[in-house]
């Protein structure tokens, strides 16, 4: 049985940053700390740490024994929290993957009525590619996956692809782009500087073809894995980029560009992604009414 003694000393290392410090902060001796954690090593039959230098680096199971290590004692801490001041129930966990290419906006939208049940709920994110997430959830440390595509066939991995909804894409400029290309859109875009996301997203190869049977050839000048990065480049007035229609005017509002012409035939897909056929979870069950009934006003198919 896993001793929480030997974890937590583990917890407060890695915390730490290296053995000497967090002696000085668990008031022990290097030497039985160090000692304590040799004894948890052998017990899970994996090296936690590795020898860099002078300071101490996390093995890749180190890593892993991290994140259980913080979910234990954070639940620990709610707990002792709760009991002492007398809170009748604590809230709810969702999990929730985040596939990194995701517009934060839209992954914002998804998960707002979550936090409107009237039971109390404490959602927990993780953003990582897509890959790894659908490991995570495989294993149930996550109870759902937002992603831009539904799960690759080719991985082995039991799960249900739930579409949420779809939508088109508009395209924005700053305001003095705005005025040097807005006009004959789409034709204005042949030779106008675009910022355009990573082929790690679905929405490019799509984009891309589109623009290719309009024949079309704008100046491709920046390219970004993280949406949130490329706005923040087109509010420069770097050059023109392209955004989920469904948030069309939360980005003109926040960012004050404009918006200089929508593609319904580029469409942009957003898919739940769980271990479940149908959602039992209650907050994942609104996640998806109000994706279909409100923010894509969309009916999704079954589960494919």
């Amino acid at each position: 049985m896993l001793n929480y003694k030997q974890l937590h000393y583990f917890w407060q290392v890695a915390r730490a940053g290296s053995i000497a410090r967090a002696s000085e902060q668990l008031d022990l001796t290097p030497q039985t700390l160090s000692g304590q954690i040799g004894l948890l090593e052998t017990a899970l039959g994996a090296a936690l740490f590795r020898r860099v230098g002078r300071g101490l680096e996390l093995t890749e199971t180190g890593r892993r024994a991290l994140s259980y290590a913080d979910e234990i004692f954070e639940i620990g801490t709610e707990m002792e929290q709760a009991l002492r001041d007398n809170v009748p129930g604590r809230a709810s966990q969702l999990r929730v993957g985040i596939a990194d290419v995701m517009p934060k906006s839209i992954v914002y939208r998804l998960l707002a009525p979550a936090l409107e049940l009237a039971e109390p709920i404490k959602i927990v994110c993780r953003e990582d590619k897509l890959e790894r997430l659908l490991g995570e959830l495989a294993i149930h440390r996550l109870d759902m996956v937002l992603a831009d595509r539904p799960m690759p066939a080719e991985l082995n991995i039991k799960g249900y692809s739930h579409k949420l909804g779809e939508c088109g894409v508009s395209f924005f400029a700053a305001p003095k782009l705005a005025g040097q290309y807005g006009k004959d859109f789409p034709g204005s875009l042949n030779h106008a500087p675009l910022l355009v996301p990573s082929m790690d997203t679905a929405m490019r190869g799509r984009l891309m073809r589109w623009l290719d049977v309009r024949r079309l050839c704008p100046r491709v000048v920046g390219e970004f894995d993280d949406s949130a990065l490329m706005k923040t480049f087109g509010q420069a007035g770097v050059g023109i980029f392209v955004v989920p229609s469904a948030i069309a005017a939360e980005i003109v509002q926040q960012l004050g560009v404009v918006e200089i012409g929508q593609v319904a035939e580029v469409l942009d897909y957003f898919y739940a992604i769980t271990v479940e056929r149908r959602f039992t979870h209650p907050a994942v069950v609104a996640i998806s009414e109000a994706a279909r009934q409100e923010l894509f006003a969309y009916s999704a198919p079954p589960a494919e």
